[in-house]
């Protein structure tokens, strides 16, 4: 028994011993290795005088501008090209005449609502009146900024305003005659088309009478008055009437108010007044150029 463990111990002890290596077996497995067992990297190392030279600073430099030049060029053009058709429509707005022939009905209610206009006597009477002109002043916003206009995009449409209002403006902006439908969907209480909306529509209608007697044929609400007189129902036609009383440098004074559109002969009822103050900023040129308004 002591014998086998003195043989253990002796095997344990053995395999931890650092053996020699037979330098004549080394050179004939790994003839490239020195005796000493160290590995040394034997392969072919490039000739520094053959290889390119490296780019100067001042050409990588200018590669790397070139680069940017590039893809800033790519990326105006691409974010730009959307913004043409834009340009173009603000730079060349239609005119009245032309704005009368771009809305085409797509409901059978909208060419109803759109025959029955046309053909109102009211209608009839202004066209043949010396002085007026008629157009469709919100088809003047260049289409992509219409969709976020309120009348001109967002309250305009089957069961809104349901066709875009036809305006009559008597030159040098003395008055204007504007007729609208209002549809269902504009309600505050139910059949009755909401108070805000008709402030709206008088604001915008009483400035755009007096536009063309202010510079630049732009102003900017400075004070406005509404008086209701009675509930405007809905799905009903309604006239928009206003004169400007007074023009002072850049200041206009209009007054106004919203009534049924009624027939011949028969007396409309009122269903909301107003008196506003219009101011042309100083900057109207510019806003003009931006903006056209009517």
């Amino acid at each position: 028994m002591l014998a086998a463990r003195v043989r253990a111990g002796a095997l344990v002890k053995g395999s931890c011993q650092r053996f020699p290596v037979n330098p004549s077996i080394n050179q004939v497995l790994r003839p490239n290795l020195p005796s000493s067992g160290r590995f040394v990297n034997t392969l072919p190392t490039a000739d520094p005088s053959l290889s390119p030279p490296a780019p100067s600073l001042l050409r990588r430099a200018a590669s790397v501008i070139a680069l940017g030049l590039i893809f800033t060029t790519l990326g105006v053009t691409m974010t730009a090209a959307p913004a043409a058709p834009i340009v173009k429509e603000i730079l060349n707005p239609p005119t009245d005449e032309e704005t009368l022939t771009m809305f085409e009905p797509e409901t059978d209610h909208q060419r109803e609502v759109e025959e029955f206009i046309n053909n109102h006597p009211l209608t009839k009477e202004l066209r043949a009146k010396e002085g007026f002109y008629e157009s469709r002043p919100h088809l003047k916003i260049p289409a992509p900024y219409r969709a976020y206009n309120l009348t001109g995009g967002t309250l305009l449409g089957p069961g809104k305003v349901v066709v875009p209002p036809v305006t009559f403006v008597e030159a040098g902006g003395k008055s204007l005659v504007s007729i609208s439908y209002l549809g269902h969907e504009l309600c505050g209480h139910p059949g009755i088309v909401h108070g805000g909306l008709l402030a709206t529509m008088l604001d915008e209608g009483l400035a755009r009478c007096c536009f063309a007697a202010l510079p630049h044929k732009v102003g900017l609400t400075a004070n406005l008055n509404i008086n209701y007189r009675a509930p405007a129902p809905a799905d009903s036609y309604v006239v928009l009437r206003a004169t400007t009383t007074k023009v002072e440098g850049r200041k206009a004074w209009v007054e106004g108010r919203i009534e049924t559109l009624v027939g011949e002969g028969e007396t409309p009822l009122v269903l909301a007044e107003a008196t506003a103050l219009f101011v042309s900023p100083k900057n109207a040129a510019l806003m003009m150029n931006l903006y056209p308004t009517a």
